[in-house]
């Protein structure tokens, strides 16, 4: 699952977001516009947190943990050859992921498969239903 590539006006890039470790990562509005959804959907959100990478919605962290990545990639990021094609806008991403802890790599296997292909089908259905988003791939 690589994610949802997408363009939309709802969110904007906020140049002065406070306790990010990376500030060109953006995301921050897209990642709380995402826990609202998902919360609507059964999901109980731990917490939006911010990474170097950009923004995770942390959807549960026991028996794994489950959560949401968010970003965005500028048009002068994006090289020629790359995908998503450049735009003179923000293209956002999103994807799901899951993550075992230590302990239950230890001492046992938990899958995380059918959590994940759900969760992937709520952001496809969150996105594809939503009039001001336009999935590019």
């Amino acid at each position: 699952m690589n994610g949802y590539w997408f363009s939309s006006s709802l969110f904007d890039i906020e140049p002065d977001v406070q306790d990010t470790s990376s500030p060109q990562r953006n995301g921050r509005q897209l990642a709380l516009w995402l826990q609202s959804r998902l919360e609507k959907r059964g999901y109980v959100i731990e917490r939006v947190v911010a990474e170097d990478w950009g923004w995770c919605v942390i959807c549960q962290t026991k028996p794994f943990l489950l959560w949401v990545g968010c970003g965005s990639l500028d048009a002068d990021e994006a090289e020629p050859e790359a995908f998503p094609p450049q735009t003179e806008s923000p293209v956002w991403h999103c994807f799901p992921a899951a993550e075992r802890r230590w302990l239950a790599r230890l001492f046992g296997r938990v899958d995380a498969a059918s959590s994940i292909r759900r969760l992937d089908a709520d952001l496809r259905e969150i996105l594809s239903s939503e009039p001001g988003v336009s999935l590019l791939h």
